[in-house]
């Protein structure tokens, strides 16, 4: 079992944090290639278009911007 919080989204979605994760995907992978996934990357979008990206890290790790790119970029983050 992996759990993944989505931090600053609302219960049903909406809020500043990234809503859209392919989580089926990942547990697709999981099944059937034996990958345990570490991170997951989620997305916001706004009018139309992906304004950020950001990972969602497996509890207990959380994700940590690297100081440099750009805070909207899921690449600019590790998990720690």
């Amino acid at each position: 079992m992996r759990l993944f919080l989505m931090p600053g989204v609302g219960h049903c979605g909406g809020g500043v944090g990234p809503d859209q994760a392919d989580f089926l995907g990942a547990l697709d992978d999981w099944v059937e290639d034996g990958k345990a996934p570490d991170r997951i990357v989620a997305s916001r979008t706004r009018n139309g278009e992906t304004d950020m990206t950001r990972p969602l890290c497996a509890f207990p790790a959380v994700p940590v911007w690297d100081g440099v790119g750009d805070p909207n970029d899921a690449q600019a983050f590790s998990c720690e």
